[in-house]
């Protein structure tokens, strides 16, 4: 089972991946074309070309996880453009609600917590 917690970081392509794929096929997209090094506990979601399926990828330290979803309708309205970056950061609890075919962006959490300190007190 795929536990994702607050403290992981989770990365969305932004550009559709090949679904034909597995985990190895995935692992090499994260290291050459995304240049993020694949064992290092992100979350990393893929979508194909026609937005009716993810992957998801994720090492836990003994192994990889490969999940993947197919929508029985429809497709997956909102996913990240962006013509520099390679991928968006999402917060735990904006995983959810992309997985429903819904928009992270519009999902409120509460604010991430930060160290009360001396440096933080103006």
């Amino acid at each position: 089972m795929i536990q994702v917690t607050p403290q992981m970081r989770i990365l969305v392509a932004v550009e559709p991946a090949d679904f034909r794929k597995g985990i190895d096929g995935l692992a090499r997209v994260c290291r050459e074309e995304l240049r993020r090094d694949p064992f290092n506990g992100c979350v990393f979601v893929f979508r194909n070309r026609s937005a009716k399926s993810v992957k998801i990828l994720v090492y836990d330290g003994q192994g990889f996880w490969l999940a993947q979803k197919r929508m029985s309708k429809g497709k997956f309205r909102w996913w990240p453009h962006s013509p520099s970056a390679l991928t968006r950061v999402l917060e735990a609890h904006q995983l959810p609600v992309l997985l429903s075919g819904g928009d992270p962006s519009r999902a409120r959490g509460a604010p991430q917590w930060r160290r009360v300190g001396p440096e933080n007190e103006k």
